[in-house]
């Protein structure tokens, strides 16, 4: 596969609040961030493997596990910034420092450790093979089924999102699907102008229920070990 038109920002700011640190915690042996930047370079899909982080520490880690990290994030490394906003400023950064013309842009977010080098070639061919200008992860809702979703009130009652599927059985539902932050691609040139990768025609690709595991917190962190063990079942978890 030819790298040179394509491009990887990895995502990891410093200043995580749920989870302190979490793009550095140990993740059987490895830090977190280290899962994606090793998928990134073994699915030899890119030019360049850029971590964008405000952080110092986050910064040795990526270069010490074979990333490029040689500038820090100067902006949207806050708790608003979107993604989109995120890679948008470490595209920027990365074009003014390495004069080069990228096709496509593709963003891994850092707390995606499940997700592997087969997953990003299959969403890059998946995404060439289509005319969108946008492509983002996401995976099909299973035993969480969000047609039966409510809200519930201060007196413990439900107010069901969906009232007239309440009585439909799960199997005569269509299926739904959420967003993932594994693996977001766009054409530079689309994203350049839209600043979003949910642009105008952007479409979903869908990744498995365990490379498309996102860790936000501590129960997200244990399900993600959870789901790593039953992945390579000759791993023993330690405490």
């Amino acid at each position: 596969m030819n790298s040179s038109h394509r491009i990887a920002i990895i995502l990891a700011r410093g200043g995580s609040k749920r989870l302190p640190r979490k793009n550095l915690l140990d993740f059987f042996g490895k830090p977190l961030i280290a899962w994606t930047i090793e998928a990134a370079l073994e699915s030899g899909c890119f030019e360049k493997v850029v971590v964008s982080t405000d952080d110092t520490e986050i910064a040795e880690t990526a270069v010490m596990y074979g990333a490029e990290a040689p500038f820090l994030r100067n902006s949207a490394a806050d708790d608003f910034s979107t993604s989109s906003q995120a890679t948008y400023v470490g595209l920027m950064q990365s074009l003014e420092y390495w004069p080069h013309e990228y096709e496509t842009v593709v963003q891994l977010m850092a707390n995606c450790p499940l997700r592997d080098s087969n997953d990003i070639v299959a969403s890059i061919n998946s995404f060439e093979m289509n005319n969108a200008p946008s492509q983002i992860s996401c995976f099909k809702y299973g035993w969480m089924n969000p047609w039966w979703a409510a809200k519930i009130d201060s007196k413990g009652i439900p107010h069901r999102i969906f009232e007239t599927t309440k009585n439909i059985r799960s199997q005569d539902l269509p299926n739904l699907y959420g967003p993932t932050g594994a693996i977001w691609i766009s054409k530079v040139d689309d994203f350049l102008v839209s600043k979003d990768f949910y642009m105008k025609g952007h479409r979903f690709e869908e990744l498995s229920l365990v490379s498309s595991m996102d860790i936000d917190d501590e129960s997200d962190f244990e399900m993600a070990k959870a789901l790593y063990i039953l992945k390579n079942r000759s791993v023993t978890c330690e405490k």
